[in-house]
């Protein structure tokens, strides 16, 4: 297993991580007999959006004895009710469940307390405006939560969240097909057939602002929906027209700027086995550039998406690394001096290329490479 650390809270969570939907509607003996499964596979790391009780009691009681060994997102602002879960924004019942929270989950704290699904820039307001993130710092103040995070579908909100200093980790949906949608409040476009109707082309600008930008200062990101709901798996559903693996899936979230983690729905020990294979995966076995490029309605042409396939450079340069550092200091206007420090470990620099054009003649999606490395050398100096 791969180990990141989680941007600035300073956690080290499994690159392959778990979300909560797979465990419903199972047994406690289900449910700790999957945990220990995951947890020998070097899994440390859960999201868990439901307020459903059985589900919490079940994953507190496969966690109970080794509580401090797992890293555990919890969410504010959801409540179970007449048998089923709601989203809401009133502090009392968001505080009353999360009083639950702990307690069906046998801890006195959680890693992260992620206020939960904020699409619109209305609902931002609202929470960042009133009392539901007073009620979050004051918990992470009396220590019951140890960071505050927020969930999103909308890059234009997970932005704002990114930007007020006070979010440590934002939850993201990331897919190479969502990726491609402009911003906006109704979560269901992304899905939507019509919004695939059309041709796109590259990553939507706040999107990528939103990785590079989470990067740049710390803001951690762990990711939702890798698989599009299941859509990229399937040759017939996938907007693309074919099927992506798991692993491909898992591999694209993972290179994104700002990502640690992705946190993915296993309803049985063989979908848990399919995620778990990125970590031993071949490089040719995480290519995901082979399902996406040359297709006739979607392009990310002349855009480093950070795939790999350039390598190996003449000059030893990692080609994919120099344009994600140079990216991340042309959206800032200036060098960071984070970046710079990661620029200048790299064992070679974008002025040892030598021009001689080998990368580009393998880069699936036709970037001016020699270019890119004269330009990344302009901006650091060597």
């Amino acid at each position: 297993m791969e180990y990141r650390t989680l941007g600035r809270t300073g956690l080290r969570v499994s690159a392959v991580a778990l979300g909560c939907e797979g465990f419903m509607h199972k047994t406690a003996e289900e449910v700790k007999a999957d945990m220990d499964y995951a947890i020998s596979n070097g899994i440390n790391f859960i999201d868990i959006y439901s307020p459903n009780p059985e589900l919490r009691a079940n994953i507190g009681a496969a966690l109970a004895g080794r509580r401090d060994g797992f890293v555990i997102q919890g969410h504010l602002c959801t409540v179970w009710e007449e048998g089923q879960y709601l989203r809401t924004r009133d502090p009392r019942k968001t505080l009353a469940s999360f009083e639950l929270q702990l307690r069906q989950l046998r801890t006195d704290y959680l890693d992260i307390g992620m206020i939960h699904y904020v699409d619109a820039e209305s609902d931002f307001r609202e929470v960042f405006d009133g009392e539901i993130v007073r009620i979050a710092e004051r918990l992470r103040a009396e220590g019951r939560i140890r960071h505050i995070g927020l969930s999103s579908h909308n890059p234009k909100v997970a932005l704002l969240a990114a930007r007020t200093g006070i979010v440590d980790v934002v939850m993201f949906s990331v897919n190479p097909c969502y990726d491609l949608q402009p911003a906006g409040e109704q979560v269901e476009a992304l899905w939507a057939e019509q919004s695939y109707a059309a041709a796109l082309h590259n990553v939507d600008p706040d999107r990528e602002r939103l990785y590079e930008l989470c990067e740049r200062t710390g803001v951690g990101i762990d990711v939702m929906k890798v698989y599009g709901g299941g859509d990229l798996l399937s040759e017939s559903n996938s907007p693309f027209g074919r099927a992506m693996t798991p692993v491909q899936c898992l591999h694209y979230a993972l290179t994104r700027p700002g990502v640690a983690a992705v946190m993915v729905g296993c309803r049985d020990r063989e979908e848990m086995r399919a995620a778990l294979a990125w970590c031993d995966a071949t490089p040719a076995e995480r290519d995901y550039a082979s399902a996406m490029a040359g297709l006739e309605r979607f392009s990310w042409r002349g855009h480093c998406m950070y795939c790999g396939h350039c390598a190996p450079c003449t000059a030893g340069i990692d080609i994919a690394s120099v344009n994600k550092f140079h990216n991340l200091a042309l959206a800032q206007g200036e060098i960071p001096e984070t970046v710079r420090e990661h620029y200048k470990t790299l064992t070679r620099h974008a002025s040892d290329c030598v021009g001689c054009g080998a990368c580009e003649t393998r880069c699936p999606f036709g970037v001016e490479i020699v270019e890119a490395m004269r330009r990344a050398a302009e901006r650091f100096g060597y």
